[in-house]
C-alpha cells in the first residue's frame, strides 16, 4: 500500500465516479481501476460494489476513509515540515479575518510581515467566520481570526482566544439620540437599524430576548451587511443606528465620527475572537510572527476600548 493508492481511493469516495476521480488524479480510467483493485487486494476487503458501471462504497470503504485521510494528511505534513526546514523564511502564508477586524488590522499586519520576510507570499481572505471555517477545513487557509467557537467539537482544529468582545449600539456623533440616557428599543426603532458584521443564531436569539424582538431578528433591520466599511459609511452619513462590537467601530470612535448610545438593557452578547488553526499542523515561520502581531494588536485594542468606555462614562 502507498499513499498514492489512498489518494486514488479518496478521490473516488469524494467525487463518486471513476471518470471524475481519474481526471482529478491525472490517470486514465483503467489505470485508476487497477490502482483501486490493488488496494483492495492488499487490504483484503472490497471497497466498492461495481454495479451498472458505477462504484458504490462498501461498509469497509466508509469505515476506512477517515483513517486513509489521516495517513495522507500525515504524509503531506511530513513533507511540508522538511520543506520548511529547507526554505526558512520563504514560502507562503494564507490567512483570513472578518471585515470588522480587517478594517484596522489587515493592512498594517501585511506590511509588517512582508517587511520582516520579503520573500514571503501572502494570501488573505476577508469573510465571515462561517466562510473562513469552510476555507480552513478545505486547507485553503493556514489560520483565520474569528469566533473561537468555530473550533468547538472538531478535534482537527484548535483555537487561541485573544479578545472577548464587548458590544454596543452606535450612531454618528451628531445623532438626535446621542447623549441621551437610558434609551430603549422603541427609541432606536424610530431610525433605520443596520445589522452589521457576523452574527450566529445564538447572538441573534440573545438580542431578541434582551429587547423583546419577535424572531427572526433580521426583520427589524432596514439593511444587513457584513462589510464594516459600508456600515461605517451608512452610520456617518445618516441617522442610521447599528449594533456592533467595539472592534468593528474602534477607528470611528477614535476619530470621533461615531458615538456609543446609552441603550438599556446593555447589549451583553458573548463573542470571543481568536486564532483558529489546524491542530497539530506544522506552522510556517511567518505564522508565528503573524500570531505575535495579532496578540499585540488585540492587547492594544483591549486597553483602548477600556479607556474609551471609561472616558465616555466620565463625560456623562
Amino acid at each position: 500500500m502507498n499513499t498514492r493508492q489512498l489518494r486514488h481511493f479518496l478521490a473516488v469516495m469524494d467525487l463518486g465516479s471513476i471518470a471524475a476521480a481519474a481526471e482529478q488524479v491525472h490517470l486514465s480510467q483503467p489505470a485508476l481501476s487497477r490502482s483501486l483493485r490493488a488496494l483492495e487486494d492488499e487490504l483484503r476487503v472490497p471497497l466498492f460494489d461495481r454495479q451498472e458501471r458505477r462504484l458504490r462504497p462498501t461498509a469497509y470503504a466508509l469505515a476506512y476513509a477517515e483513517r486513509a485521510r489521516r495517513i495522507v494528511f500525515d504524509e503531506r505534513e511530513g513533507a511540508r515540515s522538511l520543506a520548511l526546514m529547507r526554505s526558512g523564511e520563504l514560502g507562503s502564508l494564507s490567512f483570513g479575518m472578518g471585515s470588522s477586524i480587517a478594517a484596522t488590522l489587515l493592512g498594517p499586519m501585511v506590511l509588517q510581515l512582508l517587511s520582516a520576510a520579503p520573500g514571503l507570499r501572502l494570501n488573505t481572505l476577508v469573510q465571515s467566520t462561517d466562510v473562513l471555517l469552510a476555507a480552513l477545513q478545505r486547507e485553503e487557509l493556514d489560520f483565520f481570526v474569528g469566533d473561537v467557537r468555530a473550533a468547538e467539537g472538531d478535534a482537527r482544529l484548535q483555537a487561541e482566544p485573544l479578545y472577548p468582545c464587548t458590544f454596543g449600539w452606535f450612531a454618528r456623533s451628531g445623532h438626535p439620540l446621542a447623549g441621551q440616557d437610558k434609551l430603549g428599543m422603541a427609541d432606536l426603532k424610530r431610525y433605520p437599524l443596520i445589522m452589521s458584521g457576523y452574527a450566529d443564531e445564538s447572538l441573534l436569539r440573545r438580542m431578541a430576548a434582551l429587547y423583546g424582538l419577535p424572531l427572526p431578528v433580521q426583520d427589524h433591520f432596514a439593511a444587513s451587511t457584513n462589510d464594516v466599511t459600508t456600515v461605517l459609511t451608512l452610520l456617518a452619513s445618516s441617522d442610521a443606528i447599528a449594533p456592533s462590537t467595539d472592534v468593528g467601530v474602534i477607528s470611528a470612535l477614535r476619530a470621533g465620527t461615531l458615538v456609543r448610545l446609552d441603550v438599556q438593557p446593555a447589549l451583553d452578547l458573548k463573542l470571543t475572537l481568536g486564532i483558529v488553526q489546524h491542530a497539530g499542523r506544522t506552522r510556517v515561520p511567518a505564522a508565528e510572527r503573524a500570531f505575535q502581531v495579532l496578540r499585540s494588536h488585540f492587547a492594544a485594542v483591549r486597553e483602548e476600548v477600556l479607556a474609551q468606555r471609561t472616558s465616555g462614562r466620565a463625560a456623562r
